[in-house]
């Protein structure tokens, strides 16, 4: 019989994100966000490739960026809601991560899988957060699709791009769960 390990599967069966509009100071140091970015890189990784890294955006730097995902939506032809929305992330947000896809290249790993892996770690991130007892959400939005936003404010290369923004800080109130998807539905089982 496998060794259960009980509170890590409750956590997982009641897991629960904190919308990042509800996040409040204070957001994790440095050195508390330390365990968590260790925890998010043991993500599942074929090829032991790492094809992903992280870009903290600490409180000081959500100001240039709100002004500059405005500034790159309006360009883009959007109207005063999409801009807000563009924005409100930055303008709200106290500490991000941004788990960045870093592809590389390989015969044996597919691309695909590569971008499976950041997807895994901006979970693994997102679930070390929560279970360290802070708040946390996984976001995309404009910035995250937005090139010019990542090459041009983010640093990323053309190769790069966002897989999320991990925003991390101190839950102001518990959120009410919400529905969850109907096993019965969603499952299949392969009999002989």
């Amino acid at each position: 019989m496998p060794a259960p390990n009980p509170a890590a599967l409750d956590f997982l069966l009641s897991r629960r994100s904190r919308p990042a509009k509800t996040l409040k100071a204070p957001a994790p140091t440095r050195d508390q966000l330390q365990p968590l970015l260790t925890a998010a890189a043991r993500t599942p990784d074929h090829g032991k490739l790492e094809p992903f890294r992280f870009l903290v955006i600490e409180e000081g730097a959500m100001p240039r960026l709100a002004q500059e995902a405005g500034q790159r939506a309006e360009a883009a032809g959007r109207d005063a809601e999409g801009i807000a929305k563009a924005r409100q992330q930055f303008d709200q947000g106290l500490l991000a991560v941004a788990v960045i896809e870093v592809p590389k290249p390989s015969e044996k790993v597919p691309a695909i899988e590569q971008t499976y892996a950041a997807g895994g770690a901006c979970l693994a991130l997102l679930n070390a957060a929560l279970a360290a007892g802070w708040g946390a959400n996984w976001l995309s939005g404009f910035a995250a699709h937005d090139r010019g936003f990542q090459e041009q404010v983010l640093g990323l290369s053309p190769d790069e791009r966002v897989a999320g923004f991990i925003h991390i800080a101190t839950e102001s109130s518990a959120p009410p769960d919400r529905p969850r998807p109907d096993l019965e539905k969603i499952t299949a089982w392969l009999r002989d």
